[in-house]
Formats: structure tokens, sequence, C-alpha cells
């Protein structure tokens, strides 16, 4: 089992929260995770790029002089890309770059992700985590500047005399994070979205790619609940199949 730490908003830890490393794939499978990634960047390419080709181009298609006698360079048509004005060579155009990798493949990546963060201990829960009706950015800043950072060895306190930039180091202001929530929950957003580096999303919308591209894994209580729940009614695979999938 592991074994997450839970922080309040004033930066103290007030407990802590076992995990089933079985429930999240049980290893890591690094290949699995790098198609996973592979396949999210790979759709989010645009590929609206279109160049103009010789066939796009305006002018005549008929050779400009003939091959011999002239005294200069052979040359066929003024559309040719060797002529100022004349089309591209291998021209670029629009492509849909998207692909989609099997659905169970997908589901364990994430699972193996949010593992990975937890195994790291780059995880932890938050509670306390409302901003009322008005939230204000100042205050999601003050939380994260009270909390230490969790995969900071425990020997690494803070020293006598260090300097307020050193013992800011140590702390999550500035870092690269991901909230998650049970729920949309807009006064978080709203709290949080002009932050640098912070993003915010549901844990039904967690995919791999911002999983681990945020360095650290913050969780409200009712999202990790929702998380636990989420990952036991995913439909477990053959034991021969899920063991070739994490080896």
């Amino acid at each position: 089992m592991l074994t997450i730490p839970v922080y309040n908003t004033s930066g103290e830890q007030v407990g802590e929260e076992s995990i089933d490393p079985a429930d999240f794939g049980g290893s890591i499978n690094k290949q699995l995770l790098h198609d996973v990634v592979v396949m999210h960047l790979a759709n989010r390419r645009v590929g609206t790029v279109n160049t103009r080709g010789r066939s796009d181009v305006a002018g005549s298609t008929r050779k400009m002089y003939r091959q011999k006698g002239t005294g200069n360079a052979r040359m066929g048509s003024k559309r040719t890309n060797k002529r100022v004005g004349g089309g591209v060579a291998f021209a670029r155009r629009n492509r849909d770059y998207s692909y989609r990798l099997p659905k169970k493949a997908i589901r364990l990546a994430i699972r193996m992700a949010i593992l990975s963060k937890f195994q790291d201990g780059q995880a932890f829960v938050l509670q306390g985590l409302d901003l009322g009706a008005t939230p204000k950015t100042k205050d999601v800043v003050r939380i994260l500047r009270s909390i230490r950072r969790p995969d900071l060895p425990a020997e690494a306190q803070p020293v006598e005399g260090e300097t307020k930039r050193d013992a800011l180091r140590r702390t999550l202001d500035g870092r690269k994070l991901l909230i998650g929530t049970a729920e949309f929950d807009h006064a978080v957003y709203r709290g949080a979205r002009n932050i640098p580096g912070v993003m915010v999303a549901p844990v039904a919308e967690f995919n791999t790619y911002d999983v681990l591209r945020q360095r650290y894994l913050v969780l409200t209580p009712e999202a990790l609940g929702s998380l636990k729940e989420r990952v036991k009614e995913k439909v477990r695979r053959r034991p021969e199949v899920e063991a070739a999938a994490a080896g």
C-alpha cells in the first residue's frame, strides 16, 4: 500500500491516505506511457499548413523557349520552383495528424501516470479548498506558499537564517501543478487560472499527458474518492493481457 499526505490550507499535514497500487495498474510501463503521450501530442497538432505548389500558381505550362541554341540554361514551365513566382517544391498540404490507440491502453496509461505521481511522492490531498463565492488568486498563492514540497526528503528542513527566497523554494509556489477536483469547480478554476503553470481539471478529464507534464498532483478529498471509484469501475482485462501490458 502507498500512503500520500493530507494537508490543510495552512500547510500543516493532518493525516494520510492509503492507495492500493493494484487499482492503478500495479506497475509502470514506460513504453505505454510514451506511446499515449505521443498520441495526445499528435492529436493536438493543427495541421493547417498549406503552401502553393506548381499546380497552384499562375502561369502557362508551355516550355518557355526551345531546349537548345539560345545560350540559356534549359528551362521548362515558368511555374517551376527554380523561378521567382513559381511553386514550392514538395508543397506541404493540410493534414490530419490525429490517431487513436485502443481505449484499454489509454485508460491503463492514465492510471499508470497517476500511480507514478503517488510512487514519486509528487501527489497529496488538500483539505478545505473552499474559495467561496468570490475566489481570489492571492488565496490560492498563499495556500501554495504554505505547503512544503512533498517530494523533498525529511532531512531537508528549513535552516535558521535562510533567506525568504530559499524558503519559498521548499514550497509549491511557482511549481507546475495539476489541481484535481471531483466535479468542475468554477471557484477553484477562477482562483488558479492566472497562476503560471497551474492547471485545474475534474478527475474525469485527466489524461496521461497533462498528468505527466505537471510535476505535482493536488487532489481534494472528494476528488481522491471519485478517482478511486472510477478506477474500480473500469473493466478489468484478462490477467495475461494485463501482465503483458505492464511488463
